[in-house]
């Protein structure tokens, strides 16, 4: 497989009124042509900051301070704006969590897409930027198009208004496609039909995407590879079913325990103890150490390596990988040992196989 973007050793900070804070902390992923990547977290673990730092759309409190974002072989952190913005909507695309807000409430959907062929195409005529408009919002099977380019955001339902976002994000076909959340507050029904036609114009186009999700149930569904995100950095990657089947950081375990599953009432769900440190507050050692029920003091004093295996497929950094592996060991199919994980594990692949 050819990669198409790879980010090392990444670093990102804010100035703020507590002075600077690392959001981004020392990240590396890549992401192949025509493959998903699923970057998994909670909440503040700073998924959509990474995201924003490939793109170079940090606020103006901050910057990148280290590392690279590899793309066709250019750094894109040594862009410049005007760079940056010929590839940001033609070569790259970004759908945001809330096609709502990512919306234009003052223009009509026609304006919206038809833009994206005025800037970088420099299309003028009013009834080819019709055209295209129309042609690429039956693409993302809005009905009745024509009709609905004088429509405004707000009488569009969610689901039609992250339809319309995603329309606008591979009208110039690009190659790398960024979600950000985009089935967040959608409901179930609505958010498998983004997933499908998401699947869809990925194949048809052979685009590589980023799946930005807190839902692993969504990310085992969509996605080829998983990087697991806690406190600013990534915790364990490698080839999702891999990942999930047999789980080398504790954090990544405990995800896969807190999931519901169907049919399971037995006992309560195991809530991982604790919350998130907030940008201010990172331990000396491992950011996860104190809510982990494997931390030694090495873990409290000294931040792990990366450990590495499968020929650098599979990476953990977590000093009780071994642990973790031994404790997986003799998995028989998707099973892991953990019954919760087993779970979650195998419920995720049926509902993959309605979206592929």
């Amino acid at each position: 497989m050819t990669v198409l973007l790879e980010a090392k050793n990444l670093t990102t900070m804010l100035r703020g009124k507590q002075g600077v804070v690392t959001a981004v902390d020392n990240v590396s992923l890549r992401v192949e042509a025509g493959r998903s990547l699923a970057l998994v977290g909670e909440s503040g673990s700073g998924k959509s900051m990474t995201c924003n730092t490939l793109l170079g759309l940090l606020p103006s409190n901050g910057r990148v301070v280290q590392g690279e974002v590899r793309y066709k072989g250019r750094d894109l952190t040594r862009l410049s704006h005007a760079e940056m913005a010929k590839i940001r909507g033609r070569e790259i695309g970004m759908i945001l969590q809330d096609a709502m807000t990512s919306l234009n409430p003052l223009l009509t959907i026609g304006d919206q897409v038809a833009e994206i062929f005025r800037v970088h195409r420099g299309i003028r005529d009013k009834a080819e930027l019709r055209r295209l408009s129309v042609d690429v919002l039956e693409r993302v099977k809005i009905p009745a198009a024509l009709e609905r380019l004088d429509s405004y955001p707000f009488q569009f339902s969610g689901g039609m208004r992250q339809r319309v976002s995603i329309a606008i994000n591979i009208a110039l076909s690009p190659q790398l496609l960024i979600c950000d959340e985009p089935t967040t507050a959608l409901d179930v029904t609505v958010q498998l039909q983004i997933l499908k036609l998401l699947r869809e114009l990925q194949q048809q186009r052979n685009m590589a995407l980023i799946f930005v999700t807190h839902d692993l149930h969504l990310a085992s569904q969509f996605c080829d590879d998983v990087a697991i995100m806690y406190g600013g950095r990534i915790v364990e990657s490698g080839p999702i079913a891999d990942v999930f089947a047999r789980p080398t950081h504790p954090y990544t375990a405990g995800l896969l325990r807190a999931v519901p599953s169907l049919g399971r009432y037995e006992k309560r769900l195991e809530a991982i103890p604790g919350q998130q440190p907030g940008l201010t507050e990172w331990p000396q050692g491992c950011r996860f150490a104190p809510r982990c029920p494997l931390a030694t003091q090495q873990c409290r004093d000294q931040y792990p390596d990366w450990f590495e295996w499968q020929g650098g497929a599979r990476r953990s950094a977590c000093w009780q990988t071994m642990q973790m592996w031994t404790q997986s060991a003799a998995p028989r199919g998707n099973e892991t040992g953990d019954a919760d994980a087993d779970a979650a594990v195998n419920g995720a692949a049926r509902v993959r196989r309605e979206v592929a």
